[in-house]
């Protein structure tokens, strides 16, 4: 109690900021709920920003440099966070660049959902399905790279927007056969499928997550001691682990979203699992690799996976 009394003295309020899309507002109700359990007294604001990638729908995310990949769905919110008009930044992680921009920290993550991709068609019932050389809609470059390595006459047709909006489209598209979305994102949304109009194709199997994939992001000023310490209390510390063995990878690698690099990792107790897909050429087969040990020092085992993916050229 003499703890929560000294926190108070400190911080009474924080204002969260956020993109305003449906997942985004179901990702702060998320951390909400989190900080209402941890610190009933405390009064929690939120701040709506439209990022680059918001405005800029015409942006490729696809066409390696067209969007500018890093900070596209971040930056507003960072500079916000640097500027004092919020205290907490509610990020998808795997949105973030592989660094935080000076003076700005990862201080907490929630506890992870499904990294899963699922494919949603209407009626065909697995990737093996998929009639030769069907369309498939996606908007990610590791997801487009992993599904034409595996099925090459796949046609991969860009695809943007929110969740209902590429639902819509795919029920109004007679010549699209399925587009890839996150699980995690359909689980947070309720999304439900029960009627039948749409299968939903899990493949966990098939495509390794993108880094971060499935985890909530609060990004603070490192300065801000009293914010971080708030914070600590709903960190989840498995979690964590994963996110920062993924993110070391990224960073080794100078990634940002846009990258052709998958990462699965999974923690069993004390021993962290790591494997990793990252393409190159289009006419060069994907480096991959698998990697396990001590959860300990999770930066020291991404050093050790991103050897084996881009060893150095001779």
């Amino acid at each position: 109690m003499a703890g929560e009394n000294r926190r108070r003295e400190v911080v009474e309020k924080i204002i969260l900021g956020t993109r305003g899309s449906a997942l985004a507002l179901a990702q702060v109700v998320l951390t909400r709920a989190a900080l209402a359990t941890a610190w009933p007294d405390l009064v929690v604001e939120e701040q709506i920003f439209v990022t680059r990638g918001d405005k800029k729908m015409d942006l490729s995310l696809l066409r390696a440099g067209e969007a500018g990949g890093k900070g596209l769905f971040t930056k507003e919110l960072e500079d916000a966070l640097l500027a004092g008009t919020i205290d907490v930044a509610v990020h998808s992680l795997k949105d973030l660049p592989g660094q935080n921009p000076a003076g700005l920290a990862l201080a907490a993550v929630l506890e992870r959902a499904s990294t899963a991709d699922v494919l949603i068609t209407k009626g065909i019932a697995s990737l093996d399905a998929l009639p030769q050389g069907a369309r498939i809609g996606t908007s990610s470059v590791r997801r487009s790279r992993q599904l034409q390595w595996l099925r090459p006459d796949l046609q991969i047709e860009e695809w943007r927007g929110n969740v209902p909006t590429r639902l819509r489209k795919l029920a109004e598209r007679d010549d699209v056969a399925g587009i890839v979305l996150a699980k995690a994102g359909l689980d947070r949304l309720g999304c439900d499928f029960s009627d039948g109009k749409f299968t939903v194709i899990s493949l966990h199997e098939h495509l390794l997550p993108a880094i971060g994939q499935g985890a909530i992001a609060l990004q603070t000023r490192a300065d801000r001691a009293e914010v971080n310490a708030v914070l600590a209390a709903i960190n989840h510390a498995p979690t964590f682990t994963c996110i920062r063995a993924e993110r070391e990878v990224q960073r080794l690698l100078a990634g940002d979203c846009a990258l052709p690099v998958g990462v699965r990792s999974e923690l069993h107790g004390d021993l962290l699992r790591l494997c990793g897909i990252l393409f190159g050429p289009a006419d060069q087969p994907p480096a991959r690799a698998e990697i396990s040990g001590s959860a300990d020092d999770p930066e020291l085992l991404a050093g050790q996976l991103f050897a084996q993916l881009a060893p150095p050229q001779s």
